[in-house]
C-alpha cells in the first residue's frame, strides 16, 4: 500500500530525507526488499522504525546513509533525497559525517585495536587538527561513560561495551542525524535505561535527527514522537505519531521437575590476555531445566556458556556433561552451507518432517533457499538456533537468541524451546529481556564481576529490588515498569 508523503508546514530545507515512490531489491532476488515508500523526515524528530525481523528495516537505514546500493549492487527506483539533495550526487562518503551510523553489530566498524586508537582513527578520516583530537576524545569517552575502558582492546569487551563504543564513534563526528540499529540489543536492563536517558539529553542539546530501528520499546519510554511501521512485504503499514503499548506477555512455561543431570560446571576459572574473567563457578543443571543467565554488561555471562561447551578451556575446574550445542551472539559464526534449508538439515539427524516443523516454526521457509550471510540478524540467529536443534544436543547454550526478534518470532522461539525441554533437554540461555526470561526461565543463575552470585527462583528474584539492582536488572513487569517520562 501506498501512502502520500505527509504535507508538511516547514520548507524544504528543514527536510532531512524525502522518499518518493522508492524501491529497493538485493542482486539475484526476484522481490523487492522495500516497496513504493513515500515518506518525509524533518530535522529534530525522533523516529522509530518497527516491523517484522527480515521486512527490511536494517537495508532502509543502510540505504538512508549511502551504504547501500553501491555497496551490495543493489537496485532502486524511485526517489531519495538527503538534506534536500539526491543521494546519487553525493560523492563516497560525503554524508557520513552528517549522518551516522551505529550498527546492529558494532564489530562490523571496528578497525583499530583499542577504544581510544578507534575514536583517534574515525577524527583522523575527518581530517581533524591534531591539537584538537584528544580533547573531543576526552569529551565523548566522558559522555559515554567509557573513561576506565579507554586503552581496553574492543575485542575482550562485552556486546554491550562494544556498543557503547560504537555509539561513541558515530558521536565524535558531531553528526546532524543519529542512525541506530537495535541499540539497546546487547544492553543490560538498567544500561539500556541510562542509554535512552543520556540520548534524550544529547538529541534536546544538539537538536540531532534521530531514527531507530527497535523490536522493543519498553526500555525507551515516550523517547520518540513518530513511528513508522513497516509490513513484511517491505511496505508502510503505518506512520502516525508514537503511542507507547504493553508488550504482549508471554504465558508461564510449565516447568517438569527430574533428577538426572546433564551438565555440571565444578570452581570454573577462565583467564585472558591476564585478566580473569570468570572464576569459582560451579553449577548444575537438570535435564529439562531452562536456566537464564543474567547481569550487568561484561560480567562473564557469554564467557561462561563459552567455556561450559569447551570453546574456553578452564585452568582451573571442571565441566562434566553432554556435549553442548552453542549459539554465539553472532551466529554467522556458525554458518557451513549456502542455503538456509541446508544449513538446518547439516547434522542429518532430522527427519524431513521435523525439518519442516522446524522451518515453519522458525518462520524460515520464505528464506528458505537464501544464503545465511545474506539474510538479517534476526533471521541469522533463528537459522544458527534451527540447526543446533535440528541437531537434536541435549544440552542448548543460546547467548543472545532473543535479539533481533519481533514477538511473533519470540513466541516460537519460546514454544520451540519449552518442546525441548519437555523431551529432556536443558538449556541455558543469556538475555536481556527480562519478559522473556520471566515466561521460560525455572531457574535464574546471576552474576557479577565474573562469579555466579546465585541461583534464584525467578518469582523470589523479581520481588527483590535490591537484589535486581545490584545486578543491573528490571522486573518484568511491561512497559510500565519501565517507562521514563521525556515530556
Amino acid at each position: 500500500m501506498r501512502l502520500p508523503v505527509p504535507k508538511r508546514t516547514m520548507p524544504v530545507c528543514n527536510q532531512v530525507f524525502v522518499l518518493e515512490d522508492f524501491s529497493f531489491c538485493y542482486p539475484d532476488t526476484a522481490d523487492a526488499t522495500l516497496n513504493h515508500l513515500d515518506v518525509a523526515i524533518e530535522e529534530g524528530q525522533r523516529v522509530v522504525i518497527t516491523g517484522p525481523s527480515g521486512c527490511g528495516k536494517s537495508s532502509l537505514l543502510y540505504l538512508l546513509n549511502r551504504l547501500y546500493p553501491a555497496n551490495c549492487d543493489g537496485t532502486v527506483s524511485g526517489t531519495l533525497d538527503i538534506y534536500g539533495k539526491r543521494s546519487g550526487y553525493y560523492a563516497p562518503g560525503e554524508i557520513n559525517q552528517t549522518v551516522a551510523t551505529v550498527f546492529q553489530d558494532p564489530d562490523a566498524q571496528f578497525c583499530m585495536p583499542t577504544v581510544e586508537e578507534e575514536l583517534a582513527f574515525t577524527l583522523e578520516n575527518l581530517h581533524t587538527p591534531h591539537e584538537d583530537m584528544q580533547a573531543r576524545i576526552d569529551d565523548i569517552l566522558l559522555m559515554t561513560g567509557l573513561e576506565a575502558h579507554r586503552h581496553r582492546v574492543i575485542q575482550t569487551l562485552s556486546g554491550g561495551w562494544k556498543q557503547r563504543v560504537a555509539t561513541a564513534c558515530a558521536l565524535i563526528m558531531e553528526p546532524k542525524c543519529l542512525l541506530l540499529d537495535e541499540p539497546l540489543t546487547h544492553l543490560d536492563p538498567l544500561t539500556a535505561m541510562e542509554f535512552v536517558s543520556w540520548l534524550d539529553a544529547l538529541q534536546s542539546q544538539r537538536k540531532l535527527t534521530i531514527i531507530a530501528v527497535e523490536h522493543k520499546l519498553e526500555l525507551w519510554g515516550s523517547f520518540f514522537d513518530r513511528e513508522i511501521a513497516l509490513n513484511a512485504d517491505g511496505c508502510i503499514d503505518k506512520d502516525r505519531a508514537f503511542a507507547a503499548t504493553l508488550p504482549i506477555p508471554f504465558k508461564k512455561r510449565q516447568h517438569t521437575k527430574r533428577h538426572d543431570t546433564l551438565l555440571t560446571a565444578e570452581q570454573l576459572m577462565i583467564e585472558k590476555s591476564g585478566k580473569q574473567l570468570i572464576s569459582a563457578v560451579s553449577l548444575s543443571l537438570a535435564a529439562g531445566q531452562v536456566a537464564v543467565v543474567a547481569g550487568p554488561n561484561g560480567c562473564g555471562k557469554s564467557t561462561l556458556l563459552k567455556a561450559l561447551c569447551g570453546i574456553y578451556r578452564p585452568p582451573n575446574g571442571t565441566v562434566r556433561g553432554d556435549p553442548a550445542g552453542y549459539v554465539p551472539q553472532s551466529p554467522e559464526q556458525l554458518f557451513l552451507t549456502k542455503n538456509v534449508t541446508d544449513e538446518l538439515a547439516f547434522s542429518g539427524k532430522s527427519s524431513p518432517a521435523e525439518m519442516d516443523r522446524l522451518m515453519n516454526g522458525l518462520f524460515l521457509q520464505p528464506i528458505a533457499h537464501a544464503h545465511p550471510f545474506s539474510i538479517s540478524h534476526g533471521q541469522k540467529r533463528r537459522v544458527a538456533i534451527g540447526a543446533m536443534l535440528a541437531d537434536k544436543r541435549k544440552v542448548l547454550l543460546l547467548d543472545e537468541p532473543t535479539a533481533g526478534q519481533d514477538e511473533q518470532a519470540l513466541k516460537e522461539l519460546y514454544e520451540l524451546i519449552d518442546a525441548r525441554a519437555k523431551d529432556g533437554c536443558t538449556a541455558v540461555i543469556v538475555t536481556h529481556d527480562m519478559n522473556f526470561a520471566a515466561s521460560i526461565a525455572d531457574s535464574i543463575l546471576l552474576m557479577k564481576d565474573g562469579t555466579l552470585t546465585g541461583v534464584f527462583d525467578p518469582d523470589a528474584l523479581w520481588g527483590n529490588d535490591e537484589l535486581l539492582h545490584e545486578h543491573r536488572l528490571l522486573a518484568p513487569k511491561g512497559r510500565n515498569a519501565y517507562a521514563t517520562d521525556f515530556a
